[in-house]
């Protein structure tokens, strides 16, 4: 069973002494988790652009203050992002190259941080209302799934949604859809719920991201946008080099849930 850290501190510590390297869904209850995407400065504003025509998928957090800078203090106390993720993806030009534990071999002087929100952060919310999270509760990283729900393009950013799953019987999705309305700075209300086909998915229980979880009869999959779609829109433009979060695996920072929290 993989330890429940309760402060962010101290689970970034662990990370960043390899003492943990799981997924974060269910760390730090009450703090804000982001998902990670790290540009050259000259594929950063076209970047910017994309997630500020994309909020649903792509809410930013957080933007580094000035290139090359790897403390990201905005988001919490003494935050370096070249150590502080369980792991990391390398890209260059479009492909995934490697996966790494720290990034601070491959930093360099131009590079900029963008902090986007993720759906790991209102998971405590339905937890806190009687809600049952499967992924959670069966301990693996939550399914994602491609789909052909097309983000709005930004100069060489575009690409379709990718979307998060977690199944509820009827009138439990129905509450969380209400909890997460509360949380547009972390993917908000759900995209779809129902028929997955609807939204270009054929396979449910192969996910192309995560792990696939049980969905029990009776129940239905909710599809809540997700921060892995900036990952399909680097693959679509190419970068020469960019650094990503492997799925599940955040920066947890020291922002309350409370904060992001709209009613």
């Amino acid at each position: 069973m993989t330890q429940v850290f309760k402060d962010p501190q101290a689970l970034r510590a662990a990370i960043r002494s390899n003492q943990f390297n799981a997924n974060t869904s269910g760390q730090a209850p009450g703090f804000v988790q982001c998902n990670l995407a790290i540009l050259p400065k000259d594929w950063a504003m076209e970047f910017l652009q994309f997630c500020q025509k994309n909020p649903k998928p792509c809410p930013l957090i957080s933007v580094s203050d000035t290139p090359g800078n790897p403390m990201m203090d905005g988001a919490g106390q003494g935050i370096d992002i070249r150590t502080d993720l369980p792991r990391y993806r390398i890209w260059r030009k479009g492909e995934l190259v490697e996966e790494v534990a720290d990034i601070s071999q491959h930093w360099r002087d131009d590079l900029v941080t963008f902090l986007i929100g993720c759906s790991f952060s209102f998971e405590e919310a339905l937890v806190a209302d009687g809600l049952k999270i499967r992924n959670v509760s069966e301990n693996k990283n939550v399914p994602m799934y491609n789909t052909h729900i097309a983000c709005a393009p930004a100069g060489r950013f575009h690409g379709n949604m990718v979307v998060s799953m977690r199944p509820f019987v009827p009138a439990d999705a129905i509450r969380m859809i209400q909890i997460c309305s509360r949380f547009p700075s972390v993917h908000g209300a759900p995209v779809h719920f129902g028929e997955p086909s609807d939204i270009g998915i054929k396979h449910i229980h192969q996910p192309d991201y995560g792990d696939a979880v049980t969905i029990k009869p009776g129940e239905v999959p909710v599809f809540t946008a997700c921060g892995v779609t900036p990952q399909a829109a680097i693959m679509q433009a190419k970068p020469d080099f960019c650094i990503t979060h492997s799925p599940g695996c955040m920066l947890v920072t020291d922002i309350p849930n409370s904060k992001l929290a709209i009613l």
